[in-house]
């Protein structure tokens, strides 16, 4: 009986021992200033840095800790199972490069063929080692903490030299990665570049920056929650899928789910001062700041849910094939904007075949968009669904919809199109001819919308356009159910225009229209339903070239 306890008692002391021995080990620090760090914010600190992640990778994997101070540094380079810990009061700044000529600095681009040669995507999208961080083909890594990452050296665009660097983290073909609880200030020109990484997690960071924030480019099994991300100027979150591995690899299962999207003035997120004096992006349209699928769509997009997202003084919803992307399965639900500075809904279908040769027209379908609240929406931009001949927009359910709008336009601003109300920056050829009409100037057919399949894909790409709140044009099945738009000024387009539309069933749509305004125009349409549409009688209606609805 002794023996058998003491034997028992001797396992579990071991089982003990070997527990604590493993957590110390899982748990081990290198705190950066024993490997020569000085955090003084005068000194570059890289060096030290990078021996102390070459040390841990080393001895199997560890905790970098970068304890309270200021951080000068340049390239850092991550190494598999290892996780970078930013304390509370620790700053990592990306310092000025020196000049070329002094040689050094930040990591060099590494040659792309697809970006460089092909130019299939742009410069941005096609390098990583030029960034403030940055992994490839690692594991088992994490980048936390309570700290900060700020992009003071650098550039917003293409890097003007070898020794400088246009990302604060650049992660390729990795997996298992975890970025948390950081915050980012003016990061380059992307916060986060994740290329090809599987199994990612993104919770909890505060990016306040005035190019892209988080860019997740051809990533499986991505989980991104709790975060807010400020851009004036570009995307706050966007999901890719460009040629820049070389290969078409899909964006899937992706989850966006609490998180607040704004164009506030760059900075005023994390100040907490939340400033709107600048009124406009560079693109000559309103503040960006949003969640968008595109542009660069190479691959296909499957099996994505945005929820429970806040975007504030923002552009709208956006979902962008224009590569060859086949985008399908994808659910919103539950979102809020406010200040939408252009169509609060685009989803849209281009031929700008950025790719391979005979890369093909994409598609877009199976798409559902439920609970949305919109509020001083942008009079000019209607929700948009366009797709282009023969290669509809398919098999869209907009449900539980408000939409508050400015409203005043008139009729003879859309005939005239005026400069001051149309934007052409998204008429550059992108190296092929745009089609149709100029941006701006007379349109004597208000409904003869141009097509320009290889325009970058922005809503105020079409000019303005005839209808005040949807405008569908090469769609099939289309569904609405419980929608309200109102106008805080009366409009005078009409408010609903379907154009090559096959099937299109409107159920509780109620939209503010003065008396004997029509509610919708109907070309080359088949199988047009409404029911329970306010003042408007039940529709059956099984094809109309030409025909108002009222």
């Amino acid at each position: 009986m002794l023996r058998r306890l003491f034997l028992t008692t001797s396992a579990s002391l071991t089982c003990i021992v070997t527990f604590f021995a493993m957590t110390t080990l899982q748990a081990r620090d290198y705190n950066v200033r024993e490997f020569g760090a000085t955090g003084d914010g005068q000194t570059i600190d890289s060096g030290a840095i990078n021996r102390a992640i070459e040390t841990a990778a080393a001895a199997g994997g560890g905790t970098v800790r970068l304890p309270a101070g200021t951080y000068l540094s340049y390239s850092v380079r991550l190494k598999s199972n290892i996780t970078l810990h930013l304390d509370p009061g620790a700053i990592l700044v990306a310092a000025e490069p020196p000049p070329a000529e002094a040689g050094g600095g930040y990591d060099p681009y590494e040659p792309n063929e697809w970006g460089d040669v092909h130019q299939y995507q742009d410069f941005g999208h096609s390098h990583w080692r030029n960034s403030l961080i940055w992994g490839e083909q690692l594991e088992n890594i994490a980048i936390t903490g309570q700290g900060l990452i700020r992009g003071d050296g650098l550039n917003r665009g293409r890097a003007s030299h070898p020794g400088t660097a246009n990302k604060s983290i650049a992660l390729k073909l990795c997996r298992n990665v975890i970025l948390r609880d950081f915050s980012m200030l003016m990061t380059g020109h992307f916060s986060v570049l994740a290329t090809g990484v599987d199994n990612l997690t993104i919770d909890n960071l505060k990016i306040d920056t005035n190019r892209d924030g988080l860019d997740i480019d051809s990533c499986r099994h991505v989980r991104i929650s709790n975060c807010t991300v400020n851009t004036l100027n570009d995307d706050a979150i966007v999901l890719k899928t460009s040629y820049a591995l070389g290969f078409l690899r899909p964006t899937e299962n992706v989850t966006i789910t609490n998180c607040q999207v704004s164009g506030y003035d760059p900075g005023s997120l994390l100040a907490g001062t939340f400033t709107r004096e600048s009124v406009r992006a560079p693109d000559r349209d309103g503040p960006t700041g949003r969640i968008k699928l595109g542009t660069e769509s190479n691959g296909d997009f499957r099996n994505i849910t945005i929820s429970n997202c806040v975007f504030d003084r923002s552009r709208g919803i956006a979902i962008e094939s224009v590569d060859g992307a086949v985008i399908e399965d994808i659910a919103i639900s539950n979102i809020t904007l406010r200040d939408v500075s252009n169509a609060a809904i685009f989803l849209v279908i281009g031929d700008r075949a950025r790719g391979p040769e005979g890369t093909p027209v994409g598609a877009i379908r199976r798409v559902s968009i439920d609970n949305l609240v919109a509020s001083s929406a942008d009079a000019r931009f209607p929700v948009i669904i366009n797709g282009l001949p023969g290669h509809p927009v398919e098999d869209v359910r907009i449900d539980g919809i408000h939409i508050a709008k400015s409203g005043g336009l008139t009729l003879d601003e859309i005939r005239d199109q005026p400069s001051h109300l149309v934007n052409s920056f998204f008429l550059r050829s992108q190296g092929k001819d745009t089609t149709g009409p100029a941006a701006s100037g007379p349109r004597p057919d208000i409904y003869a919308v141009p097509e320009r399949p290889v325009a970058y894909p922005e809503p105020s790409m079409f000019g303005l356009l005839p209808a005040s709140a949807l405008y569908a044009r090469h769609a099939k099945n289309l569904t609405l159910r419980d929608v309200t738009v109102t106008y805080a000024s009366p409009d005078e387009r009409i408010p609903v225009v379907l154009q090559d539309v096959k099937g299109a069933t409107f159920r509780s749509v109620n939209i503010q229209r003065a008396p004997g305004q029509p509610f919708a125009l109907l070309r080359d349409t088949t199988d047009f339903t409404a029911r329970d549409c306010g003042t408007l009688p039940d529709i059956d209606k099984s094809s109309a070239q030409d025909e108002t609805v009222k």
